[in-house]
This record gives structure tokens, sequence and C-alpha cells, in this order.
């Protein structure tokens, strides 16, 4: 159903430049679940915490959407700051009946909800400024899970050194993207 709604809505509006139904599995969905499965490592039914996740500049839900369906029990939170973009993501969560989504239409730095205990994004313009954004929603003891090419991560590091870097690890079906998870001191 997300596949559909994302081919339909990209005919309108430009969601993403992946188009093929295969290529969007692998692309979009495997990269997301990957990073599900190394913050979440095992989808706990009925947690007893409910981790609240941020994902920065959502556009058609990546990596966001797929973490909530893979870890269903936590509260996520897409911003993203294209009316028509969070109107879509309204969209999906209502018609793949997700609960506990916030969509937020904005810019991140005006964000006021609450510090989330993982923050993710991938594929933003302006990079580094997005990249201290970010760091600046995660709560104490919280994680900031990035998807980047191979290029970006010592430059990563570099601009978050206050984070602890966990070794980047390559996203599978890719030549040159990783993820890379800072975990912030409490």
């Amino acid at each position: 159903m997300y596949i559909d709604l994302l081919s339909r809505w990209n005919a309108r509006i430009n969601l993403t430049a992946v188009r093929e139904p295969e290529r969007i599995v692998t692309r979009h969905f495997g990269e997301s679940i990957f990073v599900a499965r190394q913050l979440f490592p095992q989808a706990e039914v009925g947690a007893e915490t409910r981790p609240h996740v941020i994902d920065v500049g959502s556009g058609a839900g990546f990596p966001g959407l797929p973490i909530k369906i893979w870890a269903p029990y936590i509260h996520l939170t897409l911003i993203e700051s294209s009316q028509k973009k969070a109107t879509f993501l309204r969209e999906v969560v209502r018609s793949l009946g997700l609960s506990n989504i916030d969509v937020f239409a904005g810019r991140a730095e005006a964000f006021p909800g609450s510090k989330g205990d993982v923050v993710t994004f991938r594929a933003v313009e302006r990079f580094e400024s997005i990249l201290q954004v970010a760091a600046g929603l995660l709560a104490d003891g919280g994680c900031l899970a990035i998807l980047v090419g191979g290029s970006q991560l010592n430059r990563v590091r570099a601009l978050l050194p206050d984070l602890q870097w966990e070794e980047p690890v390559s996203l599978p079906v890719s030549s040159n993207r990783a993820v890379i998870i800072g975990r912030k001191e409490s």
C-alpha cells in the first residue's frame, strides 16, 4: 500500500527520484529497515518504554516510517518543511493505520516538541547545517543515526566531536553508503 501511495503521489510531487517499485524496496525500505535493526535489534512487542524517534527531513517517509513499521512501539515524529510532502506523510500514516506518529510541517530549527531518544536523517539539503540541528534535537543519552555517503563519514565526526561515534556500518546493496550512529552522553 505504501509503495502504491508513493507511486501515485510521486507523479504529482517529487518525493523520490527512485521510481521503480523494486528499487524502492531495496533502496528506501531496505536501507530504512537495516537502520531500524541497528537501532532496535529486537522488535519488542508491547515494549514498556516508548522511545521518541525524530526523523528530520522525512520527505517520502524514509527512514522514519519503516522504522515505525519495524518497531511499532516507538513514538515517531516526522519533520518535513514541504507542506505537500507533509500532507503525503499524513496520508501514508492514515492509510496504513499507524499510531503514535506526529507530522510536523515546518523547519527542524522551529520544532517545538520534546527532544528525541533517537534522531535520524538521510539525503537532506544543507547537510552540515542540518547535522547541527539534528544533534540539537537529541536528548541526553540518545543517539543520532545518519545514512550518509562514505565521503561524508569523517566530516560527520569532525562536526560533532562530542558524540561517541560507533564504527559505520555499510548499507547492504550499496557501494558507498553507510549508517553511522553517535551517542550523546547523559
